[in-house]
């Protein structure tokens, strides 16, 4: 009987293994969509840019080639945030605490500057899509961050300014995070859709009070579990789960 205890209180004592991220495939008003659910007090969600020599990682198979010298790959990655010609960071960038790029709070050009646009933010066990001029009033703690633009979804509002008729339609990607800041979602479309379309999807199927859209054109998802290896040219930033081999 002694040695039953002992096991028992063994297995309680083990840590608890690192689930991986679950993907499925949904059809919505018409089109494909496919998303995945992270659950932060289970997966580690991070942001990668470049190697040690300041090499950005470009690809998921680089950065997933580089992690498994560690015993560690991706579970689930998706292009994280619009970048420039030399793949540096469009807005803010922070990684493992440090900010690489500054926040910036100007409306522009493209999507980037179609205000409100917003940040991701990871923080220790929780996350959340914050209006980046309400991040720069008050920076919360984030361990990694990525700004990008525009807001999908504001406190379940879709942003003002999309058109359900719009004819700008692209293959799009983007973050949102469930209540309680503890489950995230990612998602892309798998054919092209417009905004209003891809941010009722975060409203209506995804359940994600606030979404920031990442990129569109140049989206695309690594996610093993489902056999999909999205390719193309070389990224920015990349968002994704990390697990230990085996």
């Amino acid at each position: 009987m002694r040695w039953l205890v002992l096991l028992l209180l063994a297995m309680l004592a083990a840590p608890v293994p690192a689930a991986a991220a679950h993907c499925d495939t949904t059809g919505y008003d018409g089109a494909s969509f496919t998303w995945c659910r992270i659950d932060l007090s289970r997966e580690e969600l991070r942001l990668w840019l470049a190697d040690d020599a300041a090499e950005p990682w470009g690809s998921f198979h680089r950065l997933d080639a580089a992690l498994a010298e560690t015993g560690r790959h991706i579970g689930v990655a998706m292009n994280g945030g619009m970048f420039h010609t030399d793949r540096s960071p469009v807005g803010l960038y922070i990684e493992d605490g440090e900010e690489r790029a500054p926040i910036v709070t100007s409306d522009g050009p493209g999507n980037f500057g179609l205000l409100p646009n917003g940040v991701f933010c990871i923080g220790e066990r929780d996350a959340q899509v914050i209006e980046s001029r309400a991040y720069a009033a008050a920076p919360p703690p984030c361990r990694f961050a990525t700004q990008s633009g525009p807001m999908l979804l504001i406190d379940g509002a879709l942003h003002p300014k999309f058109l359900k008729d719009s004819d700008s339609l692209y293959i799009r990607n983007g973050v949102g995070v469930r209540a309680g800041g503890r489950e995230v979602i990612l998602a892309i479309s798998d054919e092209p859709v417009n905004f209003h379309h891809f941010a009722r999807f975060f409203r209506d199927v995804a359940e994600t009070p606030d979404a920031l859209f990442l990129d569109g054109d140049v989206s695309r998802l690594y996610a093993p579990g489902i056999d999909r290896f999205d390719m193309g040219f070389p990224v920015g930033p990349i968002l994704g789960t990390v697990e230990p081999d085996g």
